[in-house]
């Protein structure tokens, strides 16, 4: 695995670099050919919390992961542990999914203007590709987020999925 790893207001040292290799090397088995995958990986300091933010992404599936804690190389052994979790938990979905579906990355851009004083700090351009409600799922939970929105293939249209306060999913369709 290939990896693009750099700090956000923090300095990432040879031996923080080495680490993370280390650490995410371990990812490599789980990948039938590692050498084409690259990893990008964020080390950034909120206050006195080390937090490290991961993104994988894997013939049209993201994979994706953030950790915080007060020492940086635990933060870095929790994020790779909840990445190993998070494929192995899906390892059979992904598999099915990448043989039959091949859509494109999801790609993320980040706003940097700081004169600017609206409220959006972050921005993620992405590709809206068709999919099932159940790829729609397995999509959020290994992007760790609480929507998504994608292509409803089921009912042909644009579709929000959404984790509930439950745990269970809701889905708002667009017209």
């Amino acid at each position: 695995m290939k990896y693009n790893i750099h700090g956000s207001k923090v300095k990432v040292t040879p031996s923080i670099k080495s680490y993370i290799e280390e650490k995410l090397g371990k990812l490599d088995k789980y990948f039938e050919n590692p050498d084409s995958i690259t990893a990008n990986v964020v080390v950034r300091v909120r206050g006195l919390e080390q937090i490290v933010e991961v993104t994988i992404p894997v013939k049209g599936i993201t994979i994706r992961n953030e950790e915080s804690n007060s020492d940086l190389y635990a933060a870095i052994d929790l994020v790779v542990d909840k990445l190993e979790r998070q494929i192995r938990k899906n390892k059979t979905r992904i598999k099915k999914k990448v043989k039959t579906v091949d859509y494109g990355f999801i790609d993320f851009e980040v706003a940097k203007d700081e004169t600017d004083t609206n409220k959006i700090v972050k921005r993620k351009t992405i590709d809206n590709k068709p999919m099932s409600e159940e790829e729609a799922i397995l999509q959020m939970n290994l992007l760790g987020h609480e929507f998504f929105v994608f292509e409803n293939t089921d009912k042909d249209t644009t579709s929000v999925l959404y984790r509930r306060k439950d745990g269970n999913y809701g889905i708002i369709d667009l017209k």
